[in-house]
């Protein structure tokens, strides 16, 4: 068995604790093709959580300005195109048009100081990646 591959997609100390922040990264699938995959990553306290930047809604990108993706109180997950809320560690839609739907998960783990995307394929280029 092959072992999943990790990217390191930032410091941990580059998010601030009770702040969101979105990666614009490169993945490659099952048939070496590239795709963008937009994903959030939330950093409370010591815990990183990460889900892939699309409303269950409609598709859009939850952040209406870069790096918005909060509520107005700081406790969840917002899509600024409907206004639907996102329990921060389940993704859980909480509120708005797609209550009761979910944010997709991804794995992510803090390695040496460094917050990784686990177990998927990214294109390792500089270029293609701006966070």
């Amino acid at each position: 068995m092959r072992p999943s591959p990790i990217y390191v997609i930032c410091r941990f100390n580059d998010i601030p604790s009770r702040q969101a922040m979105g990666f614009r990264l490169m993945v490659v699938d099952d048939h070496g093709n590239h795709r963008p995959w937009s994903i959030i990553v939330v950093r409370w306290g010591k815990k990183v959580l990460g889900y892939v930047n699309r409303c269950p809604h409609n598709g859009v990108n939850l952040d209406w300005q870069r790096n918005e993706f909060l509520d107005p109180y700081g406790i969840r997950l917002m899509c600024g195109k409907h206004g639907s809320t996102f329990e921060l560690g389940t993704g859980r839609c909480v509120e708005g048009p797609c209550q009761g739907r979910v944010l997709t998960p991804i794995a992510l783990a803090v390695l040496d100081g460094d917050i990784c995307v686990v177990g998927v394929h990214l294109v390792e280029d500089d270029a293609s990646a701006n966070n």
